[in-house]
C-alpha cells in the first residue's frame, strides 16, 4: 500500500518537535460546480525543529508517534517571508 504524502502550510510551531500543518483539499460541488475548499489540520513530527509558521512543507503518513501525531515532516518546500 502506498504511503500518503501531502503538501501543506505550517500554522503553528509552538510545541517541541511538533508542527501543525494545514492541508487544503479543493473539489467541485457535484451539482453547482463551484470550487469548494475543505481544510484539515494535522500534527506532524519535526525532529530538527526547522519549520516555521507560513512555510510550505511536505508531510508523510507514518506510524502513530503520540495520541494525535501520525505524520512526519519530509522537507520544507518553500520558506515563509515572515521570519520571527
Amino acid at each position: 500500500m502506498p504511503v500518503k504524502q501531502e503538501i501543506g502550510i505550517v500554522i503553528s510551531d509552538k510545541m517541541n518537535k511538533t508542527v501543525v500543518v494545514q492541508i487544503e483539499n479543493r473539489y467541485p460541488h457535484p451539482i453547482y460546480s463551484k470550487t469548494l475548499i475543505k481544510t484539515k489540520k494535522y500534527l506532524a513530527h519535526d525532529e530538527l525543529e526547522e519549520a516555521n509558521i507560513g512555510d510550505q512543507v511536505l508531510v508523510q503518513e507514518c506510524r502513530p508517534l503520540s495520541k494525535r501525531k501520525r505524520w512526519k515532516l519530509i522537507k520544507i518546500l518553500s520558506k515563509s517571508s515572515l521570519v520571527s
